[in-house]
């Protein structure tokens, strides 16, 4: 039997013999299709779709009750209503996490948090994006004012409560939440002892 290689993922780039934008505009996201050979050079090349997308932040972002800020948000190529997290998009690939984070916070939750753990960072879906999901736990909360931040579309719509965690927890064990980063922080959260 061969040997079992390390337990952990490692950067690779496979040769890309050529690239074609599908999509490309003024957003942050973007659509491509690359020719991708075999590291050795052998077989043909094959098509690879790939979404460009500068990553993302989540916060679980939890009181001294532990209660956490729930948000339940349309999401239109779901065709769903989910219970999500805060969370929100970076502007640009280099930007800060942290620094995402603390914004979405508050222009979602009309919060702020005096301490931040970063639970871990993750790739929601590599077989077509290289899209990261940053996932952050937000403790210390106080109330802040979102600024001249305004929800539009989708976000005016959403729905605001706290759930206690435990409910939470129990929620996503039994398959009844499956927003994927909602997901995660809960579960790591609660294997890392943090709720």
């Amino acid at each position: 039997m061969p040997e079992t290689p390390p337990l952990a993922d490692r950067p690779e780039r496979w040769p890309v013999v050529s690239s074609t934008d599908l999509h490309r505009d003024d957003w942050v996201v973007a659509l491509r299709a690359d020719q991708v050979t075999a590291p050795d050079g052998n077989g043909t090349p094959h098509r690879r779709l790939t979404l460009e997308h500068p990553g993302a932040v989540v916060v679980l972002a939890a009181d001294a009750d532990d209660r956490v800020l729930c948000l339940w948000q349309y999401r239109h190529p779901a065709f769903r209503r989910f219970v999500e997290l805060p969370a929100g998009m970076l502007d640009a690939a280099d930007e800060d996490p942290l620094a995402v984070a603390v914004r979405e916070l508050r222009e979602e939750a009309e919060l702020q948090a005096e301490e931040w753990t970063h639970l871990t960072s993750l790739y929601p879906s590599p077989g077509i994006s290289a899209e990261v999901h940053h996932l952050f736990l937000a403790r210390g909360l106080t109330a802040a004012h979102r600024g001249d931040f305004v929800l539009e579309h989708e976000e005016a719509d959403m729905q605001v409560a706290w759930v206690p965690f435990a409910d939470l927890y129990d929620a996503v064990v039994a398959g009844q939440l499956t927003d994927a980063p909602l997901v995660a922080c809960v579960l790591l959260a609660r294997a890392r002892g943090l709720l």
